[in-house]
């Protein structure tokens, strides 16, 4: 019997540069069924349309979370998904939803976690911090999601090598093309694994 690959919902705010490289990977494990968006008019819908992915805008910044967090859980029934990933998705989930969802919700970060991580930590201020602190190596990690932000179990990190006369875009785009674009597809293919074989001694 042929293992049904795991349905996967991508969670985007903006550019949906971790998103195209989860559909350029081709996973063959997992099944990108859908994007939803915090925000409308990002680009990352625009991946999504010519990859040929069902996608949603919920607006986070006009509801409460819970009123956000309840059209998602219902997007997520409709679709039938099994896995969340978080790619550049700047909502903090509750504690009640990722409860809901253990071993489910995986995210990207783009530091050496416990290094510059946390509520507050994202975008180009991972990378203001650590030109700040002086350290030469930074990277990026893909963890699971828990109720600490970035506090999950880690699955796979990826160190990048910090630069004389880097700048924190500089930096940015570097930690993305040598760590997150990397790490991602390989966690995700891990993950949908580890779903596929549950479902397996489950039956």
């Amino acid at each position: 019997m042929v293992n049904k690959p795991v349905r996967i919902a991508v969670l985007v705010s903006g550019g949906g540069t971790n998103l195209q490289a989860l559909i350029d990977a081709n996973l063959q494990n997992g099944k990108i069924a859908l994007v939803v968006s915090s925000k409308s008019g990002v680009y990352a819908l625009e991946r999504a349309a010519k990859a040929g992915i069902a996608s949603a805008v919920i607006e986070r910044r006009n509801s409460t979370r819970e009123a956000f967090e309840e059209k998602l859980e219902a997007l997520l029934a409709q679709y039938e998904i099994e896995l969340i990933i978080l790619a550049g998705f700047l909502t903090i989930l509750s504690p009640d939803f990722t409860a809901r969802h253990p071993r489910q919700i995986i995210n990207v970060h783009p530091s050496l976690i416990p290094a510059f991580c946390g509520e507050g930590f994202y975008g180009l201020r991972v990378h203001e911090a650590a030109l700040a602190r002086g350290v030469k190596l930074t990277g990026a990690t893909v963890h699971f999601v828990n109720e600490i932000p970035d506090g999950g179990e880690i699955i796979l990190q990826k160190a990048v090598e910090i630069l004389p006369g880097d700048t924190p875009e500089i930096l940015q785009r570097r930690v993305m093309e040598q760590a997150e674009w990397l790490l991602l597809p390989q966690a995700a293919e891990r993950v949908c694994a580890e779903i596929i074989r549950c479902r397996d001694n489950s039956d």
